[in-house]
């Protein structure tokens, strides 16, 4: 054996092993399209057909190849990947590990119970306390694509990671619909402020979370090391607060916040609806949501729907057609996370069954995640229903009256129009609603998100007319 087969020899061992131990089905479909590379020293590089399948393998099976490598390298052996593109294009190299996850400091805490543990995630008896920050790399603000959909999130979470608990988006309270990116943009703020200060202990728990904790502290007799635990963060991250229910721990939950906030301290909170929607919270919880920022995710329309594809395509190292890109970014309208979704099925279909990636291909699984198109969504059709809403007439709605109905109605329009209608531009919205310029399109969007945020009554106004929009009548 040459020294240039060696790996090719190494590689074969490591398959010999891993289907003893696996189903051959499975090994059929997961290792047999892998391919080695080289070999130098203890690293083993070998070529996987996507970012997806790289992802999948060490999830599924990372024991079985440490122990694999081990035994046919040795202690130190070391996989990396090679991902092939679906298309010819040169491929990008990366490291097995997917990166280093932010870290906290150690932090001392003193305890009420010297033999009790305040913390929920670490084992009892420990007084020097290491705080898994519990923020996930992948969700950085590199990774996060911006449009006019979270722009204003966005904005906010980088002025924060430049000087936590020091601006005045203090609580930031972010809120939207499922899959809108939230828990991202949470995140990416986190890590950004681990970044750029290390020093500072951050934390990330769902409300969720939150309240079974403060359960097992009662129930364990705990209370006070719970409390002590959580006066220690400088960042406090609380994903979903809506699900923070119940008086006991809405009231530890209140102390911690005004401890935290007094002291100078960072918290962030997301939810699926804005602080003034929010049900079974007590009042003096909801006034304190609603002292810094409230931000709204909206749904993101045609040109941000395109990017994420775009940028997610590339770091699952696949070259895909842009006109595939642009018929699942038209079609795909929801929210972030079915795009995703979609995209990674399409990859994966592609991969496994050794098909290339076409608009044909695309259109066989969006059917099978959105079915049906739906009508297409016009500005008539947004203006004829604002109309028919507010019970006013066409004219009326287009003329230049200041009346505040009239106006507002006007507002919401362009919004929905800016919202539900892909590639829209803001002139073009502007020009149909009564000739206005781009510049106040965009004054009416943000106002209409402004006044979302603060006023229910206006907030129901939007959604039933989304609501209608989304399933017209006959007119």
């Amino acid at each position: 054996m040459t020294g240039q087969d060696r790996h090719i020899a190494v590689w074969n061992n490591c398959l010999q092993i891993i289907a003893s131990n696996i189903d051959p089905q499975k090994f059929d479909t997961w290792f047999k399209p892998i391919r080695p590379v080289s070999l130098v020293d203890s690293t083993l590089t070998v070529e996987v057909p996507t970012d997806f399948f790289r992802d999948y393998i060490e999830g599924a099976y990372l024991d079985l190849l440490k122990m694999t490598l081990k035994r046919a390298i040795g202690a130190g052996a070391q996989l990396h990947y090679m991902v092939r593109p679906v298309q010819v294009e040169k491929p990008m190299v990366y490291p097995a590990s997917h990166g280093l996850a932010p870290t906290n400091k150690t932090v001392a805490i003193n305890t009420a119970q010297p033999s009790g543990s305040p913390s929920p995630f670490v084992f009892p008896g420990v007084q020097r306390l290491k705080i898994d920050p519990r923020l996930n790399p992948v969700y950085c603000f590199a990774n996060l694509v911006e449009g006019e959909c979270n722009k204003l999130g966005i904005n906010a979470g980088g002025n924060i990671s430049d000087a936590p608990g020091r601006t005045p988006f203090n609580p930031l309270f972010i809120f939207g619909g499922p899959g809108l990116g939230k828990t991202h943009l949470i995140q990416a703020t986190g890590i950004a402020i681990k970044e750029k200060f290390p020093e500072l202990v951050v934390l990330y728990v769902t409300g969720n979370e939150f309240k079974t904790q403060y359960m097992d502290a009662i129930k364990g007799n705990r209370l006070v090391d719970f409390m002590a635990f959580y006066m220690k963060i400088d960042v406090l991250l609380v994903d979903d607060i809506q699900d923070l229910l119940g008086q006991g721990s809405q009231n530890a939950f209140f102390n911690v916040f005004n401890h935290l906030h007094q002291s100078g301290k960072q918290l962030i909170f997301t939810s699926d609806r804005a602080p003034v929607d929010l049900q079974n919270f007590e009042e003096r919880l909801l006034s304190r949501f609603k002292w810094g920022l409230s931000v709204e995710l909206f749904k993101p329309d045609y040109e941000t729907r395109l990017s994420m594809l775009k940028a997610r395509a590339f770091r699952e190292g696949v070259a895909i057609d842009e006109e595939v890109l642009a018929f699942l970014a038209s079609r795909i309208k929801s929210n972030f996370r079915e795009l995703e979704g979609t995209l990674i099925s399409l990859i994966a279909n592609a991969t496994l069954g050794h098909k290339e990636i076409t608009v044909s291909l695309a259109e066989s699984i969006t059917g099978k995640i959105v079915g049906e198109e739906q009508t297409d969504i016009s500005i008539d059709l947004i203006v004829d229903t604002v109309c028919e809403y507010f019970n006013i007439t066409r004219d009326i709605l287009l003329s230049k009256s200041r009346k505040r109905q009239i106006v507002q109605a006007r507002q919401i329009a362009m919004f929905e129009c800016r919202n539900l209608i892909p590639n829209c531009s803001l002139s073009t919205i502007g020009a149909e609603l009564g000739g206005k310029d781009h510049a106040t399109v965009l004054h009416a969007c943000t106002t209409v998100q402004d006044l979302m945020s603060t006023d229910k009554t206006f907030r129901q106004y939007v959604t039933d007319i989304e609501n209608m929009v989304a399933v017209p009548v006959d007119r």
